[in-house]
């Protein structure tokens, strides 16, 4: 006990010697993440004003809706391989400054004609998904090159919370906005905010061999510590967009990949349960008000926002202790999964405050087991970690596409939710089913070793 306390001081220490510049980076990102998400909520905020000053039609709100989803799905890759291309600092600072002016110009809407008004609607918001595409990608390159291994959950559980953070403090203030100010002034301050934030990137981020502030000692520690420092450098080799497809597919059949991409696709469909069907869960099902509901769900926010944080510093943890990498990351990332199983419990009980308990509990083991970003960032090879990123969130955005449309035919069939529970806790079980017994170990994968073993067995079906 003594010699592991010993241990671990004396590592934390060498961590502060080595200086905080890192931490100035994850900050930015994470401020940022709180933004983009912050952006993506303003339509569901001022939404009902907008449905009552057009007269627009609820199957007409919907498609607008839908716009942010498709294009962001749309943009993964391509943001991905930009990324690659012409490095983080320039492509995440552009799609920053993009994605809050397209939601600034959301705010001058009202003088329009309902028509040219729902029309430009739908366009901008299409464009603000199109521009946030590179965004989590970008996060997880970032903490690649500035986080050593032993720092990575951590860092990328942080910024992967910022959407829970967000939700607890931007939805209050927005709704104050509507309510006080006008529905513009949602988009007009929230995009505005954005923007500085956007203008304030480029002067913070650089890759490590390049920040004016970095001291050797710090350098030195990421580095040997296998942050890919060189990441972002002129010298490194940079990717053809034609070969993208060759390099999505290297990645597609690797089995380690492909099953930490099919994870990501079950963790996200229970986010966008909490995200869309939750509250009206909570009216029709529960019998509680709109009222209610609207600060009742703010509670698996935060819940979800505390697991987050918990499953990064816990993996950390674990591999300061000598855990290897595949214990460390798989072990908050099972039990935080089954945790989130909880959620069927709740047809299985009556009164409302155990429903929510559950709920927490449920959101909480979900933040928990997300470490999915963590995991990219450690397994994606160097030269396509962009693209890597794009795929991997590309399977996630296909989750929230369906899981809004799969448990509303659920509930439209069968008059309740109860089997809505039960197929989103079954992704939460898949997700632990996948990481058991498809992912294996995790571990950096070699971009060259991968081809040449494609061509070994191209070589070998030829013979």
């Amino acid at each position: 006990m003594t010699t592991s306390r010993s241990v671990e001081e004396s590592n934390l220490a060498s961590t502060l010697k080595t200086g905080k510049v890192r931490y100035t980076i994850l900050a930015m990102i994470f401020a940022v993440t709180v933004i983009n998400y912050a952006d993506r909520a303003t339509i569901s905020i001022a939404g009902d004003a907008i449905q009552d000053e057009f007269g627009i039609s609820s199957i007409a709100l919907g498609y607008i809706f839908s716009a942010f989803g498709w294009s962001y799905l749309i943009g993964q890759i391509p943001g991905g391989w930009l990324l690659d291309r012409y490095g983080s600092k320039r492509v995440y600072g552009g799609a920053i400054l993009l994605w809050s002016t397209f939601t600034v110009l959301q705010g001058f809407l009202g003088s329009f004609s309902m028509g040219t008004a729902v029309g430009l609607l739908f366009l901008l918001r299409f464009l603000v998904g199109l521009s946030e595409a590179p965004a989590f990608p970008g996060n997880s390159r970032i903490v690649s090159a500035w986080f050593p291994t032993k720092e990575r959950g951590t860092a990328a559980a942080i910024f992967n919370s910022a959407q829970y953070f967000s939700t607890v403090v931007f939805a209050p203030i927005m709704g104050w906005l509507v309510t006080a100010l006008g529905w513009e002034h949602v988009f007009t301050v929230i995009g505005g905010v954005g923007i500085v934030l956007g203008l304030v990137w480029m002067k913070v981020i650089y890759s490590p061999r390049r920040h004016p502030r970095l001291k050797q000692p710090e350098f030195d520690y990421l580095e040997a510590g296998g942050a890919l420092v060189d990441m972002d450098e002129p010298g490194q080799k940079k990717q053809a967009g034609s070969d993208q497809l060759r390099y999505m597919k290297l990645l597609l059949t690797n089995r380690m990949s492909l099953g930490v991409f099919v994870g990501q696709f079950f963790i996200t469909t229970i986010t966008w349960f909490f995200l869309t069907w939750f509250p009206v869960y909570l009216v029709q099902e529960r019998g509680m008000s709109i009222l209610e509901a609207g600060f009742i769900a703010v509670l698996p926010a935060i819940c979800g926002f505390v697991g987050g944080i918990s499953g990064g510093l816990i993996s950390d943890a674990l591999l300061r202790l000598g855990w290897s990498l595949t214990r460390a990351r798989k072990t908050p990332i099972i039990v935080g999964l089954l945790l989130a199983t909880a959620i069927i419990g709740c047809n299985f009980v009556e009164a409302s405050w155990v429903v929510v308990a559950l709920m927490c509990v449920s959101f909480f083991g979900k933040g928990l087991g997300a470490l999915g970003w963590a995991v990219m960032a450690d397994i994606s090879p160097k030269e396509i970690s962009g693209l890597g990123g794009g795929v991997f969130n590309t399977f996630g955005s296909v989750a929230s596409i369906t899981t809004p449309i799969v448990i509303g035919y659920i509930v439209d069939s069968y008059g309740s939710f109860e089997l809505a529970l039960v197929y989103v806790g079954a992704c939460a079980l898949l997700t632990v089913v996948v990481y058991v017994f498809v992912v294996g170990p995790i571990k950096r994968l070699d971009l060259a070793e991968m081809q040449a073993r494609a061509d070994s067995r191209r070589a070998a079906k030829r013979a």
